[in-house]
This record gives C-alpha cells, sequence and structure tokens, in this order.
C-alpha cells in the first residue's frame, strides 16, 4: 500500500523527538497503521541548527506553507506551537484537505471551536492527544474508553514545572523563588514562567479536557486561574502536619447549576494516589459514574513521551483515513450537534473547603472574634491550630480548615477577618478538595 507522506512544522524537540520515534519503530508502527508512515518533509526556522534528530531523507525548508500547500503531503504535524501562525498554518492544510495533528494545547483550547467546524466541514481529521498531559493517553481514554460514563469530575496535575516546584519546597523546605530559579537553570521553567506558574498552561489543558469530558464547547475565557507564585514554605509545611499536600491543580466538576472550571494550588489528603505524584510528572483524576475513580500517570513532557503521542495520533489518523467522516470518532468525543453550551459557574458560584492561614496578636478573644465572623458567613470550622509565639513576638500564626462552602461568602468573611484590630496583613487562603 502506498506510504503516507507526513509533513512536520517545527524540528525542536517535538518534531525531532516525533522523527526519533517513527524511524525507530518504523516497522511496529506500520503493522499498526497497515500503512508505512514516512517523513517527506520538514520546516525549520534555522535549517543549519543541530538537532536530536536524523534529518536525512526529509526535504527541509523555512517556510512551512510550503508544506501544508504541497499536493504530495498527506498528513500535516503541527509543532510550532503559539497561536496565530499555527492556526493560519493548520486552517490552511484542512482547507486543502489534508489532515491534520498538533501538539499546540492554546490552539485548541484558544481556537478548536473554529478549527474543528472547518475539519468537519471538510471532511478531514484534527487529533491533538500530545496537547494535555505529553505521553499520558489521557484524550483517548476520556474521548473512547469512558465513552460509556457520565463524567462526573476530573482533576488533574497537568503542569510538570509547578508540580516540581511544589515538590521541591516540600520535599527540601525551599522556597518558592529559590526553587523556580533553579528550574530556569534545569530548563523546566522559560525566562518568563508565568504560563506555568500563574495557571494559564494548566488552563488551557483544563478547557480541552472539560469540553471532551462534558461535551461542551471549549471556553479557555472562562476559566479561573490561580497560580503558585503566593505559596509559602510555611503553608506547605502546616499543609503536611495536618495530612494534606499542596498540588496545583486543574479541576472540572459537573454540578446541578453549571460547570467548574477551574485552576489553582488545592491541598488535598496525602493518602490520595494524586497527591503522591512528584516532580515534574503529570496526573489525570477522571471520575465517571460507571467505572468511578481513575487515575491517568505518566511523562507530561518531554521530546520521547511527547512524540509517543504525536505518533498515536498519527496511527489513528491513517487507520481512519479511508472511513467515512461520519463514522469517526468525534473530535471532541461528542457528536457535534450534540455539543451542549452548559453555563460555567463564576468563582464566586463554587462550593469547597479552605485552609486559612492568618496572622493575629496572641491574646483572649481574638480567635471568638474570626470564628464568630465565619459562623456569620456560614462557615463551619473543620480543624483549628494556634501556633506559639515565637520568643519576644505577640503574633502567631493561626490555621483553620473550614468545611466545604460558597466561595463568596468565604470572600465576605475574609474580608471581614482582615478588617479586625487584632489580625494583621493579608489572610492567605488555599482551597481544599477530598477527591473521594
Amino acid at each position: 500500500m502506498k506510504p503516507v507522506n507526513v509533513g512536520i512544522l517545527g524540528l525542536g524537540t517535538v518534531g525531532g523527538g516525533t522523527v526519533n520515534v517513527l524511524k525507530r519503530n518504523a516497522e511496529e508502527i506500520a503493522r499498526r497503521a497497515g500503512r508505512d508512515i514516512v517523513v517527506a518533509r520538514a520546516s525549520a526556522r534555522d535549517l543549519g541548527r543541530s538537532r536530536i534528530c536524523d534529518t536525512q531523507g526529509m526535504a527541509l525548508t523555512t517556510d512551512p506553507f510550503e508544506i501544508v500547500n504541497d499536493p504530495d503531503i498527506d498528513v500535516i504535524v503541527e509543532l510550532i506551537g503559539g497561536c496565530d501562525l499555527a492556526k493560519q498554518l493548520v486552517l490552511t492544510a484542512i482547507a486543502n484537505g489534508k489532515q491534520v495533528v498538533t501538539a499546540n494545547k492554546a490552539l485548541i483550547a484558544l481556537h478548536g471551536n473554529e478549527v474543528f467546524a472547518e475539519a468537519s466541514r471538510k471532511g478531514v481529521m484534527v487529533l491533538f492527544e500530545a496537547a494535555v498531559a505529553g505521553g499520558i493517553p489521557i484524550i483517548k481514554a476520556l474521548r473512547e474508553g469512558l465513552a460509556g460514563n457520565r463524567i462526573q469530575w476530573l482533576a488533574g496535575i497537568i503542569n510538570g514545572t509547578g508540580n516540581y516546584i511544589l515538590s521541591e519546597m516540600r520535599d527540601k523546605g525551599r522556597d518558592f523563588d529559590d526553587v523556580l530559579k533553579e528550574a530556569q537553570a534545569l530548563g523546566y521553567a522559560e525566562a518568563d514562567p508565568s504560563f506555568d506558574v500563574e495557571g494559564i498552561d494548566a488552563g488551557h489543558k483544563l478547557t480541552i479536557l472539560a469540553s471532551i469530558a462534558f461535551g461542551i464547547p471549549l471556553q479557555f475565557d472562562k476559566v479561573y486561574t490561580e497560580g503558585i507564585s503566593q505559596i509559602t514554605r510555611l503553608d506547605v509545611e502546616y499543609a503536611e502536619a495536618l495530612g494534606y499536600r499542596i498540588k496545583n491543580l486543574g479541576i472540572a466538576r459537573k454540578t446541578e447549576t453549571g460547570i467548574e472550571l477551574r485552576v489553582h494550588p488545592t491541598l488535598i489528603p496525602k493518602r490520595r494516589l494524586i497527591a503522591n505524584v512528584d516532580g515534574v510528572m503529570n496526573a489525570v483524576l477522571v471520575c465517571g459514574d460507571a467505572v468511578g475513580p481513575t487515575l491517568y500517570y505518566g511523562a507530561g513532557a518531554g521530546a520521547d513521551p511527547t512524540a509517543s503521542a504525536v505518533v498515536a495520533d498519527l496511527v489513528d489518523v491513517v487507520r481512519a483515513m479511508t472511513c467515512d467522516p461520519e463514522n469517526r470518532v468525534p473530535h471532541l468525543a461528542f457528536q457535534p450537534d450534540a455539543i451542549v453550551d452548559i453555563p460555567v459557574l463564576p468563582v464566586d458560584r463554587i462550593e469547597t473547603a479552605y485552609y486559612l492561614r492568618l496572622t493575629a496578636e496572641d491574646k483572649p478573644g481574638v480567635l471568638a472574634d474570626v470564628t464568630r465572623i465565619l459562623a456569620a458567613h456560614h462557615i463551619s470550622i473543620e480543624a483549628l491550630i494556634q501556633k506559639e509565639p515565637a520568643k519576644g513576638e505577640i503574633q502567631v500564626p493561626v490555621i483553620l480548615l473550614t468545611q466545604r462552602t460558597l466561595e463568596k461568602e468565604m470572600n465576605a468573611a475574609i474580608a471581614d477577618i482582615e478588617a479586625l484590630a487584632t489580625v494583621s496583613g493579608k489572610v492567605a487562603r488555599i482551597r481544599m478538595e477530598t477527591l473521594g
């Protein structure tokens, strides 16, 4: 059978890894796909740069549009990242009737609705397993393996940089800024780390997971994102002493009133498997009504792990190229006419438990004032710890764990607590989930 000709846009870490996996496992891949898959062309900004892959036998160019407009190329693999150029290239490829595989989470989260509509109109596929959690086949699990379930909620560690920082803070008692500098030196974090540490990268990925889980449109603009830069070494230590660990989670939950979409630091019981996912590893916990909770764990980045997902998509594309478009697995798991625009809840309408840390004067009546304020906002206390003041100090740290309450009630309570003359500074607040 005629080989499938692939054009790769971008020969960086993932592009080079994809070429390596395709060449190294060519025979095994052909046995699975039913045809040889050949990288015929590739584009890169600098053709003279040394690469992690062997480019022998590939026609190289600095102009990716040459590849998407080449009639001999069957499948485009978009690995350049970013949005504007990537979107233009993908839409051009679709218009030319080419199948597309991408690892671009921002492209899918921000423009996926348009991209998939065009792909459906042209009868081509756009697959994106590598866009979320690197080598973990979480898209396929949600879209196919759990198709018999109503997904109730999912929670994921879907940014390795943030997980590495929190793991180092816990294991070695280090401060956020110190670990961030090390992560940048090791290549885990960019020079501008805001996408990773402020939750934007995880928000892109959560947008995609939630759309597939619940059959809703992609809507990144409605995801609540909060970063980890305000987490202190003390918070990590107090959480550990209370039997919890702090993880930066992306959480999507379907409730009677709407969908929760949120990324933020979260206290979770350390007995949970996902609480023990450390370093740069990723994990996604999915709860379905039939199967219950299922956990997916693995490398969330890197050349070969991400290439594993890209190549799996290529195999799926080749298998389905001769199928009628109506008989293929839908891009977002649900048939396009069955996507429902369920309301996404604003963050002040979510309900969760909370960890609070405040600094108060060490004198009678202070805790009574705090508990009175919480009670006035219908917030019950699960646990309370008052630390001994340091020698010569008149202020002490107070840690409270609350039961579940609405975010808007907690916001109002925190404002009232911070207004107390006996409380200094801001109240540190971290949301808590049992994930049971």
